[in-house]
């Protein structure tokens, strides 16, 4: 879709693919791409590849499902992070497997949001929880320690909310290490799980405009980030998508 590959996939779908994996020994990242994303991988091949290489790639964000349709290549729905988080961890305890958890926020909330999922998932195992101090991912060394105390825990799944490309970047290196385990890069979706977030409320999700809400309860952080970059990056992908229906007939 406008470059990007997106798995035609239900969130069921997603978990069934990693509840396999984990039977076959063989896991993967899990990015779940927005238009926001969308927008940076135009612009930045090093994002790009990123998505190029994660396991699964589902679709977050209505603008995307109504590009799809639009081209005449309809989505079956939208997989959330945050939707994942909860999903697999719910999986991860079925299977009486680990857990570990990245970023998140600030202070602990990295560690209440491990503790939660395994209050509402019994079974569940936590493997660990970190919370990488700022310009980690800049320092060779401590990136390199970061990693390697995450594939020591021997986890089965990670949960890296630190946004994007950095999560997903070191939802990578993660899985280079531990080719077995599944890497789920989710944003905001450790600061719901803790409780510190709530996700709008359904009929906004339902109707796409999950974003007004969050731009209401926070303009002073994502004003720039709604209004000036992923609307028209929006406008720009359904104009590519409705020609390429244009071109299909």
């Amino acid at each position: 879709m406008g470059g990007l590959g997106i798995d035609r996939a239900t969130e069921s779908d997603v978990v069934e693919r990693v509840e396999k994996g984990w039977r076959d020994g063989r896991g993967g990242v899990i990015i779940t791409p927005n238009v926001d994303i969308w927008r940076m991988c135009r612009s930045d091949n090093e994002c790009k590849r990123l998505v190029d290489a994660a396991a699964i790639v589902v679709a977050d964000g209505a603008p995307l499902l109504w590009a799809a349709a639009l081209a005449g290549d309809r989505l079956p729905e939208r997989v959330t992070g945050s939707g994942l988080v909860e999903t697999l961890s719910a999986a991860a305890a079925r299977g009486g497997r680990s857990v570990y958890v990245i970023g998140g926020g600030e202070g602990d909330t990295c560690v209440r949001a491990a503790q939660a999922l395994s209050h509402r998932y019994p079974g569940l195992r936590l493997a660990g929880a970190v919370a990488p101090p700022f310009g980690f991912d800049r320092d060779s060394a401590m990136l390199a320690h970061v990693v390697e105390e995450a594939a020591m825990s021997g986890a089965d799944l990670f949960l890296v909310g630190l946004g994007f490309p950095k999560q997903d970047r070191l939802a990578g290196l993660i899985a280079q290490r531990c080719p077995s385990a599944w890497a789920l890069g989710c944003g905001g979706g450790i600061a719901m799980a803790a409780g510190d977030a709530k996700r709008s409320p359904g009929w906004a999700q339902r109707s796409g405009v999950e974003w007004v809400v969050r731009l209401v309860q926070e303009p002073r952080r994502l004003s720039r980030r709604y209004l000036v970059d992923d609307i028209p990056a929006a406008v720009t992908l359904l104009a590519m998508s409705a020609r390429t229906r244009i071109r299909r007939r």
